[in-house]
């Protein structure tokens, strides 16, 4: 296939502008929801809420086009400016302003991740790896994602509230990411086994109930807080799965290893950073 780097970078932006469109709706939508009513009862009847749906499915469209055109160590680094645009656009809608220490903390955030998945450029794993190599390192995931949400649900602090939420979120998303190309591939066997296969029910159930704690994340604090988390720890979350079970490798040398490490340190201090930051007006 012809790569179009130009079209490509065109279409990565316009899905990183639609992404950050539709988090910013659906943080003000699930914000307004007071933690004494149903959530998801309340977000159905939003049409703000909606119109952030409308917003990711025009982004995934965008990145699915973006990816068509070009590669995806073109495409994915520019998808994470996501960021950069959601914070002002949050701040407009809220009628403040935002703090050049968080725009220097944003800006910050998406180069080490852009770096991250640049340097670390994982080559393809095996997909179809059996259950039994699953067991340990799904079982470890899973249990940061329940200790993440049990402690966000505790908090007292709306701003890390949205932060460990977010965080649980992102990882479910990160784990769904890693089962999505073997369950793609089945349905060229049929229908059968689609719905035969526990991937796909994992990947139905992480991806469902990621999308509950997001908006769980969206309501209990600033976007600030709960969008640099989700957006980190899904890629992180995917290259542990893609390492620990389907024997992906980081095709970088010993440097780049640093690199890569030092780029997750960064993230982590970026999205902590982010988290206690407040838009002043």
């Amino acid at each position: 296939m012809s790569t179009h780097p130009a079209a490509a970078v065109l279409c990565a932006l316009l899905a990183a502008l639609l992404f950050a469109v539709a988090a910013v709706a659906q943080q003000s939508a699930a914000a307004a929801v007071p933690e004494s009513e149903a959530l998801i009862r309340s977000l159905l009847r939003s049409p703000r809420w909606w119109g952030g749906v409308v917003g990711d499915a025009g982004g995934y469209a965008m990145q699915v086009a973006a990816l068509a055109l070009g590669a995806v160590l073109l495409v994915q680094p520019i998808l994470v400016s996501m960021l950069v645009f959601a914070l002002p656009l949050s701040a407009r809608l809220n009628h403040r302003r935002v703090a050049p220490r968080t725009w220097a903390t944003a800006v910050a955030l998406t180069a080490a991740l852009a770096c991250f998945l640049l340097v670390g450029d994982p080559t393809e794993g095996n997909t179809d790896a059996p259950l039994h190599e699953w067991l340990v390192p799904l079982g470890l995931l899973v249990g940061l994602i329940a200790a993440a949400t049990a402690g966000g649900i505790a908090a007292p602090d709306p701003a890390w509230r949205a932060l460990l939420i977010g965080a649980a979120s992102g990882a479910l998303f990160g784990l769904a990411a890693a089962l999505t190309e073997y369950v793609t591939g089945l349905f060229e066997h049929g229908l059968g086994s689609v719905l035969g296969g526990w991937q796909t029910w994992v990947l139905i159930g992480a991806g469902i109930t990621g999308v509950y704690l997001q908006q769980r994340a969206f309501q209990a604090g600033p976007l600030a807080a709960s969008l640099p988390a989700v957006t980190v720890v899904e890629p992180l979350a995917a290259a542990f799965i893609g390492i620990a079970v389907l024997d992906e490798r980081l095709r970088t040398n010993t440097v780049g290893l640093v690199v890569t490490t030092g780029a997750v340190l960064v993230m982590v201090a970026a999205t902590i950073a982010l988290s206690r930051s407040q838009a002043t007006a």
